[in-house]
């Protein structure tokens, strides 16, 4: 697997970029014709290997559908890790009460 094309483009645009999973499958496993949940997790450690997440946090296995990859680094990568932390703790219900009911839609992409 070679990111480095999908890690120059997210560098390029100032930490963040919208991709196809179909063009980041591209660079995966372009022998593959499904993404497997396997892939799609191997896919997540490659790209935190180059310094990047995904928001969904969880790879969609349609090809169709597309995903942000953030720079960790960046100050919304930075941003989005302090609300993954935020969003375990609602799960385990160590955070205050009611702390996502402003972001419904947060929660379940931060999964």
């Amino acid at each position: 697997m070679d990111f480095t094309v999908i890690a120059h483009a997210v560098e390029v645009d100032h930490g963040i970029k919208r991709l196809s999973m179909r063009f980041i499958k591209k660079y995966a496993a372009p022998e593959r014709d499904r993404l497997s949940a396997a892939l799609r997790e191997q896919i997540s450690q490659e790209l935190d290997a180059q310094g990047l997440m995904t928001l969904p946090r969880t790879l969609p296995p349609s090809e169709n559908e597309f995903v942000f990859v953030i720079q960790k680094d960046s100050p919304l990568g930075q941003v989005l890790a302090l609300a993954n932390v935020a969003a375990a703790m609602e799960r385990a219900g160590a955070n205050p009460p009611g702390i996502f009911d402003r972001f419904p839609e947060a929660l379940k992409h931060l999964a």
